[in-house]
């Protein structure tokens, strides 16, 4: 039935909460505060560099240093921006059955290119992927449809035809503009918003072998 399936980043298609917390920690050394453990920022990592300011510094766009600590915040980001980054169990086998299948794959993220493309690098699927939209390829990013219909036009599959598959409100939302079928991983980092359950993906899963059996794969 379906001919593509379309994956966010983080959250969905790899676990990067680890290397983004870590990024954060960095900065509250810099102003001699202790460290966060991860899990307490784990919820908010789908929410990027403005989610985890807030809560790790509880900062926001239009405070004095708000700038200056997003800068700071990448920077660190991109100098270990794989460390302890993973696929979520199950991705890859996903992966190989749709390649063993002929079915294209790939990335639509809010993740800058400057990030992304890296970090799928490191992982080893860059040049797997048949295609990789970030959050600065198209004229809008996620929940605007623009990326997913990006997407469609570079991997020449038409959106009723593609899953996508998030664990973020706004994938649903972009998803369901652009005529995809969506798919919402209730394993990802899920924010801190309305239940996974109200925001009207098409299916809802606990793993990503789960995905395999909406794309008719046994």
């Amino acid at each position: 039935m379906f001919e593509a399936v379309l994956f966010d980043l983080d959250g969905t298609f790899a676990d990067t909460a680890p290397d983004l917390a870590a990024a954060l920690n960095r900065l509250r050394a810099d102003l001699a505060l202790p460290g966060v453990p991860p899990g307490q920022l784990r919820s908010l990592t789908s929410q990027g560099v403005r989610g985890m300011l807030k809560a790790g510094l509880d900062m926001r766009p239009g405070d004095a240093r708000y700038a200056e600590f997003y800068e700071r915040f990448l920077r660190y980001y991109s100098q270990d921006i794989c460390v302890e980054t993973t696929l979520f169990p199950g991705v890859d086998q996903l992966l190989g059955d749709l390649e063993g299948r002929g079915s294209p794959w790939g990335i639509v993220t809010n993740k800058a290119q400057r990030f992304t493309l890296p970090l799928l690098a490191r992982l080893g699927y860059a040049k797997r992927a048949a295609c990789v939209v970030s959050g600065d390829s198209a004229p809008r990013a996620k929940p605007a449809p623009q990326p997913m219909q990006l997407a469609c036009t570079l991997i020449d599959r038409k959106p009723g035809r593609c899953l996508y598959v998030g664990d973020d409100l706004r994938d649903i939302q972009a998803g369901r503009a652009a005529g995809m079928v969506t798919v919402a991983v209730r394993y990802g980092y899920l924010g801190d918003g309305d239940p996974i359950e109200a925001w009207g993906a098409d299916h809802l899963v606990d793993h990503a072998h789960e995905i395999a059996a909406l794309v008719g794969i046994d």
